[in-house]
């Protein structure tokens, strides 16, 4: 009975195998494999089942079934044949030869085994000839690099040809196998600042996608030395060792979703010991006065992209316990901080607010209760482990580091503030004589008044004191803290003052003719004061931001509603839409608070305040790395205030600012995509890519190239009856160098996630060739990179495409290209060249020459 039955199940696999229905097809197959003993069904089951895996990509699995069909009989022609082919995709193509020489043995007259054979034969000689060709590249440069007389630029300049070549999978390998390791371990030796760059960079590329590699790299150039590098004051240099830890992060976690066609999948030991000692090392870095401030902040941005976890769906958050046991007073001793102290570490202007980021997403990836309670427990002790009556420094860092918490977890914060003795102590050091003291303990006063409770016992305990400090202290930065209280009508006064400062109230526009009509009639007419024209404008603002009017800002923004009016809102939006107004200004309004306070105040209040406020963040969201501008969750409420003002009411700085803030947000994740998505912005964004306006159609394109990764935004190009891939086409035709980047980047991205839109964007318009052929001769390197990926996405879609390709004039540009000698700025271009003449010799339409 079970004999039949695997018969019958054969037969229905067949069917399915028929109507082009492969999953079902293998359900069939499997079921039946399992009912039957008999060797000669086994055998054919087996060899269907792989011709399934061969139809549904599954070429691991096909080759598997294919060796059990041989398994039982050794000249099964067809289960030969199929192992070749799966195993030519695997890219095993001395395995894939001798199935198909044994195939052409047992069937000399079979055409398609001899054609096979001549294809692989051609393969096969190809990737020896690369390999031959790499070897020799790698060796002339070991021997430029080990040359004691080589001349200096001879040296770096094979020192950034190894970059290349390390970035590449064979050029990586073959670097790893000639003793390469030691070789770059001799040129961070050299001290040279411009080799040791060279090998770090070579090496990141070596760790990029191959676990093996980065655990060698790892143990061989071991995890001090490497710390030790991001430490220096050399901001490049910090960067690049930052990268390579990355690299050897991601490659040892599973982080790096590189495929490698053909590379065998490398046995490595459990990788959780060496991710604990570089998280470890780093925790090390945070305390260490040996440590750059670039340093400690590149040692924060990995433990911040690294440590907490990624999506609250998984559970285990064993990395973040980890820090909390063993790093969490590190990270408090950076967060208090105090610069004018002399025991105070190398810091930047961000490395704080880094810290207390760092503390908010720690505390937000804990699970429960008790492991929040931990927390807290070891906040308190350290708070209160530094309170001394007789050394003033260590109070200070006490206060330091509850006005640096109350800047991350604001919950935990406003606990900590319920210490017996905290309030007490920051109204006790403004009566301190020192003005570091002063200055830390107003602004952490500033902090901790954003609650009516903390207000009412600061007006009580500590105004008179806040008053005398303003009259005597000659720091600004102290006089514009004391300002702040929980008056009603002192926060509406010195938000208007402000305003005043900043010249950020609304001015008509002087119209000459009327000026000279009021003139001639003898009519008084107001004139410009001396001292409100733009330069002392610009000058009150860095004076302002320079005193730190920032953070007044921020709590005046979380002042209780009953204190906080809606008027008082406009003109806070106001004044913050001034102090953006400077590029170079952001990054110290996103360190003191200004990204997040900004939020609530394009959310709420009048509809002018709301604008202004929105354009504020706009300006600041275009510019700066929002997860440090606008922590954790508070990223996405920044979304709505931007596509409102996609609107053709608003002025055009005010669209293209809003463009440019929407296309740094989708850049980051597709959560934040598919909230732009949600918020109804496409229609918006492709109405501004028709714009004559040059900008605005460049930042449309843009923020559209960013969008095009999102599924749902993918589906609206698929859909029939809309023009938008040939605009997308015609853009990439344009003179403008940027509208062309980005419109060449979607169009890269749409042609690789769907075949259909490949087929799509030849029938959209006559000229898609042409623009085609410009984008892969362009003079910039990233569009010329973007079109080749174009080129390389339509020769893998169809043949019949690839055919009319190669026919064309795009065949002779490709070679150009690809016959390119090694380049570190043209490597990803040189690359995908090559890549699409292999592809042309797969199909068989051009042949390598001898």
């Amino acid at each position: 009975m079970a004999e039949a039955e695997a018969v019958q199940l054969k037969e229905e696999g067949n069917r399915h195998f028929q109507l082009q229905d492969y999953k079902a097809a293998t359900k069939s197959y499997s079921q039946a494999l399992k009912l039957t003993k008999d060797k000669a069904l086994l055998a054919t089951l087996y060899r269907n089942r792989a011709a399934c895996g061969l139809k549904t990509e599954s070429y691991v699995q096909a080759a598997s079934d294919a060796s059990r069909a041989i398994d039982i009989n050794s000249s099964d022609i067809k289960a030969l044949y199929r192992r070749c082919q799966a195993l030519e995709h695997l890219g095993k193509l001395d395995q894939a030869f001798k199935d198909v020489q044994r195939c052409a043995t047992l069937e000399p007259r079979n055409q398609n085994f001899q054609e096979t054979l001549r294809r692989l034969n051609t393969s096969i000689q190809e990737k020896l000839h690369v390999q031959f060709s790499t070897d020799s590249r790698v060796q002339k440069m070991f021997e430029i690099l080990l040359d004691e007389n080589s001349e200096a630029d001879k040296l770096e300049k094979a020192a950034n040809n190894l970059i290349v070549l390390g970035r590449e999978e064979a050029g990586a390998e073959r670097i790893f196998q000639n003793n390469g390791m030691a070789l770059l371990l001799q040129l961070m030796d050299t001290k040279r600042p411009e080799l040791v760059l060279a090998a770090v960079r070579t090496l990141s590329g070596m760790c990029s996608g191959h676990r093996a590699r980065a655990t060698v790299i790892l143990h061989g150039v071991r995890i001090d030395r490497i710390c030790s590098l991001m430490a220096v004051e050399n901001e490049e240099m910090s960067l690049a060792v930052c990268n390579l830890l990355q690299a050897i992060i991601d490659s040892l976690s599973g982080e790096d979703k590189r495929e490698h066609r053909g590379k065998e999948e490398a046995l490595v030991l459990d990788s959780k010991k060496d991710l604990k000692q570089i998280t470890s090392h780093l925790l090390d870095m945070l305390v260490s006065k040996k440590v750059s401030g670039q340093g400690r902040d590149q040692a924060l941005n990995l433990l911040n992209k690294n440590v907490p976890r990624k999506n609250l769906s998984i559970h285990d958050n064993s990395r973040t316990i980890y820090v909390v046991d063993n790093g969490l007073r590190k990270i408090l001793k950076v967060v208090g901080q105090v610069p004018d102290l002399p025991s105070c570490l190398p810091l930047t202007d961000n490395t704080r607010m880094l810290a207390s980021i760092l503390i908010n997403k720690l505390y937000d990836d804990l699970r429960c209760d008790p492991e929040r309670d931990h927390f807290r427990k070891i906040c308190e002790e350290y708070i209160t482990g530094k309170f001394d009556p007789q050394d003033m420094d260590k109070n200070v860092i006490a206060i330091q580091t509850v006005s640096g918490i109350l800047q991350g977890p604001f919950d935990l914060g406003n606990q900590l503030l319920g210490l017996k003795g905290v309030m007490e102590m920051m109204v006790a050091l403004c009566g301190s004589e020192r003005e570091a003291d002063q200055l830390v303990a107003v602004e952490a006063l500033i902090h901790a008044s954003t609650k009516l409770s903390r207000a009412t016992f600061i007006i009580t305990n500590g105004v008179s004191l806040l008053k005398e400090i303003y009259k005597t202290t000659k720091n600004e930065k102290i006089k514009i803290r004391t300002l702040v209280t929980s008056d009603k009508t002192i926060l509406y006064s010195v938000a208007t003052t402000l305003v005043n400062c900043t010249n950020s109230y609304d001015v008509q526009e002087v119209i000459p003719e009327l000026v000279q009509l009021a003139k001639f009639s003898k009519q008084h007419v107001p004139e410009q004061h001396p001292k409100d024209k733009k330069d002392f404008v610009d000058m009150r603002v860095k004076r302002l931001l320079k005193a730190g009017v920032i953070s007044a800002l921020a709590c005046m923004v979380k002042a209780d509603s009953a204190i906080l009016t809606d008027q008082t809102k406009e003109l806070l939006a106001r004044v913050f839409l001034a102090l953006c107004d400077n590029p170079k200004d952001r990054g110290t309004i996103v360190a003191q608070g200004g990204g997040k306070a900004l939020i609530p105040l394009a959310l709420e209040g009048t509809n002018v305040g709301k604008v202004k406020a929105a354009h504020a963040l706009a300006k600041i969201a275009a510019v700066s790395n929002p997860d440090i501008a606008f922590p954790g969750e508070r990223v996405y409420e920044v979304v709505r205030p931007l596509v409102r003002l996609l609107d053709t009411e608003r002025d055009g700085l005010q669209n293209y600012e809003a463009l440019l803030g929407l296309t740094n947000l989708s850049g980051r994740s597709d959560k934040l995509r598919q909230k732009i998505f949600k918020e109804k912005a496409l229609p918006d964004i492709e109405n501004y890519m028709f714009e004559n306006h040059d900008q605005l159609r460049q930042a449309a394109t843009e923020c559209m190239c960013n969008m095009v990764v999102n599924k749902e935004v993918q589906e609206r190009f698929l859909a029939d009856g809309n023009d938008r891939l040939k605009l997308m086409v015609l853009l990439c035709g344009e003179d403008d160098d940027k509208v062309q980047n980005a419109a060449a980047g979607a169009l890269a991205m749409l042609t690789a996630a769907h075949k259909k839109l490949c087929l799509k964007m030849t029938q959209v318009t006559t000229q898609w060739l042409e623009i085609l052929q410009r984008l892969c001769l362009h003079d910039q390197l990233s569009v010329q990179h973007r079109g080749l990926v174009i080129a390389y996405n339509l020769l893998v879609a169809s043949a019949e495409l690839a055919k009319k390709l190669v026919e064309s004039e795009l065949l002779e540009i490709l070679t150009v290209v690809g016959k390119q000698e090694p380049d570190e700025k043209k490597a990803a271009v040189i690359q995908t060249a090559r890549e699409c003449l292999i592809k042309c010799m797969d199909y068989g339409f051009i042949k390598p020459a001898s």
